[in-house]
């Protein structure tokens, strides 16, 4: 599937003062528009923010849903998710920027979204854009991490990440559509920031590290100290890296945190606490059990992918299988069912028959059905490969009969749906050769003929990207 492209929507020039005229005036005005897409526009003009941006963003957090006014689990509001906790204070900022009352920005969608795009701006300004760089999504890459108010650098560029991911997929969601639209971010300082670290001993192969505050959960020597017998389903009611920050935040007077974090897109997973560590998601159970939190909201059904019931199912069963934990709902149980919970997740949306399926099935992950030298074709060898974090590797081949080089860049997430890949070849002294859009598996092949020269080669999943040096010369 190659790229589509949406024009962005019309901006005007405001500051200053005028900025809030602006955001009043056109929130007055009537549209055939969906609501929620008339006030994308509408927010996105009056602080002169990327439309589809801002769509992104939204969609990332929330997937467009306000959720009538209730909180998320870290005090966020909206389809903007507008923070109001003991460390983030953006619905109240959003209430300055705005003039608007902290309950309409609670409650209404149209000022939700001009609240965010108010703050999104905010965060642009503060990074010195002006006029010009405003009109390119790519230079919005910084104002974005921090608009996600991470608890570190590397969990800003996730959140980021995830953002212009959504914006290279495209947004269809609640009335409003945005076409797939692939852009290279300016990373800026981010960019040597690792967006999550794979530890070196996690308790589940292929699971990525990332340590939740000490004052989040007790160190333990379980199942020495306590037998683990349970396994409890959680929903973040939050983004992936919004829960994942949340965990890292502390220390503060509800502690919380759970031993693993699965994303919703493409089943990603994030180990928090150690197994052999009570984390705090279970009350009375915290002791006996391991915890895995969702990403998504229990009453929003978008978020419960595929991938992300096919991740757990096979973490669920790797754990029960390591501790001699039977693979039932007596025992692999919902934090609703948790003695004393007050909870309602993983709720109604969960499909428990499809999920325990998978459990007890012994499905695993989907993988990629294509190969570099199936992309490439008969008599290509891989000489060269890497690994674009955890969304897909790069290639390099070479087939010796011809001499020609190929490049193919396969992706590990988000299969069989379209999303931003590409892949180049450049022979030393040649122009670049490149693939690149919105693509289901793979981008590629790219091939050259480089006899007596060297060859700079690489690709990109989403935001991973990978430039050699010329090099595997003559």
């Amino acid at each position: 599937m190659r790229l589509r492209t949406l024009a962005l929507a019309g901006l005007i020039a405001v500051s200053g003062q005028q900025v809030a005229y602006a955001a009043t005036a056109s929130l007055s005005a009537t549209s055939t528009a969906a609501p929620l897409a008339e006030a994308f526009t509408k927010a996105a003009a009056a602080y002169e923010v990327p439309h589809d941006l801002l769509v992104a963003l939204g969609y990332a957090e929330t997937h467009l849903d306000g959720h009538d006014g209730a909180p998320s689990a870290s005090g966020g509001y909206g389809v903007m998710h507008l923070v109001s906790n003991p460390r983030t204070k953006t619905l109240d900022e959003a209430a300055k920027l705005t003039s608007r009352p902290v309950a309409e920005l609670k409650s209404d969608d149209a000022a939700n979204v001009l609240g965010g795009a108010a703050v999104l701006r905010a965060r642009a300004d503060a990074l010195g854009l002006d006029a010009t760089d405003r009109k390119d999504p790519a230079k919005w890459y910084g104002a974005v991490a921090a608009y996600g108010n991470a608890a570190e650098e590397s969990t800003a560029k996730l959140y980021a990440d995830a953002v212009y991911e959504a914006l290279a997929e495209g947004v269809e969601a609640a009335g409003v559509r945005t076409a797939p639209r692939a852009v290279q971010p300016e990373l800026g300082d981010y960019a040597d920031a690792e967006p999550r670290t794979l530890a070196a001993a996690t308790d589940y192969p292929g699971a990525l590290w990332k340590a939740a505050h000490s004052s989040n959960y007790a160190v333990s020597n379980r199942p020495t100290s306590d037998k683990i017998d349970r396994i409890v389903i959680h929903v973040t009611q939050g983004s992936y890296a919004g829960a994942i920050s949340w965990f890292q935040t502390g220390p503060r007077a509800n502690p919380t945190s759970a031993h693993y974090v699965i994303r919703s897109s493409d089943g990603q997973i994030t180990q928090m606490v150690r197994e052999k560590n009570r984390a705090f998601h279970a009350g009375n159970w915290n002791r006996r059990s391991v915890g895995i939190e969702h990403e998504g909201y229990v009453d929003n059904a978008s978020w419960f992918t595929d991938q992300m019931y096919r991740a757990s199912a096979a973490l669920t069963r790797s754990i029960a299988d390591r501790y001699g934990i039977p693979k039932d709902r007596t025992h692999i149980v919902g934090h609703h069912g948790v003695p004393g919970a007050n909870h309602t997740d993983p709720g109604p949306h969960w499909n428990w028959t499809k999920y325990m399926g998978y459990v007890t099935g012994g499905s695993g992950t989907p993988t990629n059905p294509h190969t570099p030298e199936k992309v490439c074709g008969t008599g290509y060898k891989v000489i060269d490969s890497q690994a674009l974090s955890t969304a897909g590797t790069a290639y390099l081949l070479y087939n010796s009969a011809t001499g020609y080089n190929c490049v193919a860049t396969l992706k590990k997430t988000s299969l069989g749906k379209a999303s931003a890949v590409s892949a180049f070849l450049e022979p030393q002294g040649s122009s670049r050769k490149t693939d690149s859009g919105n693509f289901t598996y793979y981008a590629g092949p790219v091939s050259a003929k480089a006899p007596g020269k060297c060859v700079k080669w690489g690709g990109s999943v989403g935001s991973a990207t990978y430039t050699s040096p010329f090099e595997h010369c003559g």
